[in-house]
């Protein structure tokens, strides 16, 4: 049995709420600290030259790159937001390999770059089987609006049917927009897939805003693994940093 520690976390930019500081510094202590083998972020930064203008000490280096340092050597970033002075979208960083790695762009409209990031980790060097399957890793933030959700939704649905085996694991983790749980109903039904804080706990995550987390936006879904325990980080020093809270599961593979 193999157990993984994941985590997912939007991170506002590497600005704490309301872009009063920058903290990409205490955002790597944290993230460290949680140890986790495979993390999913929202909002990094790939690029923005005003920052590393305006802030001392603010990373020249892309947001993933900062934050995987010599903790997660594979990484890959989905850029979707691009603008005059730079760029942002999501990133994965991981202990093991990632063999494969796709960023689609789900856009329902003009007004919000989307993008759905795809890995494929190969785990075939951890335990005792060598012939085992990849493990699929899905990293969104979906859109405000409703209607551009649905579109979403149906894009990552069709994207997993066609691209993930069965038997594969699969994780899927972000920031879904998602106030009255439609993906919970919509994945259980066309995919299996379960959140690992319904399981734990009976609901999703309170994940937003931080100061007091009412929203439940940030999720951890998955198929093929089985969920131990699921934590909320919006304590201190965690409610410094980002508008969202931090999410953390630890899965067991047989």
């Amino acid at each position: 049995m193999i157990k993984l520690n994941v985590a997912t976390y939007n991170i506002h930019k590497g600005f704490s709420h309301f872009n009063r500081r920058m903290v990409m510094h205490e955002l790597r202590d944290r993230l460290r600290e949680l140890n986790a083998d495979i993390v999913f972020l929202q909002e990094v930064q790939g690029e923005n030259i005003r920052n590393v203008q305006r802030h001392q000490h603010y990373p020249v280096m892309p947001h993933h790159e900062f934050l995987a340092d010599q903790m997660w050597p594979h990484h890959a970033y989905g850029k979707n937001s691009v603008y005059a002075n730079g760029h942002h979208g999501n990133a994965i960083l991981s202990r093991f390999e990632i063999a494969r790695w796709e960023n689609l762009d789900i856009s329902a409209h003009r007004f919000e770059n989307r993008g759905l990031l795809h890995c494929e980790l190969d785990l075939s060097h951890v335990g005792a089987h060598k012939n085992r399957p990849l493990l699929h890793c899905f990293c969104v933030h979906l859109g405000l609006l409703k209607n551009g959700r649905r579109q979403q939704f149906g894009a990552l649905i069709a994207r997993i049917k066609k691209m993930v085996p069965l038997d594969a694991p699969l994780i899927i983790a972000g920031d879904f927009n998602d106030w009255n749980n439609h993906a919970g109903r919509l994945f259980a039904h066309e995919l299996q897939l379960h959140e690992a804080f319904e399981i734990t706990q009976g609901k999703p995550a309170r994940s937003y805003p931080v100061a007091m987390p009412m929203l439940r936006l940030d999720r951890i879904y998955v198929r093929g693994l089985s969920v131990q325990s699921a934590q909320v980080h919006a304590h201190h020093p965690w409610n410094k940093i980002s508008d969202h809270a931090a999410l953390s599961t630890t899965l067991s593979l047989i």
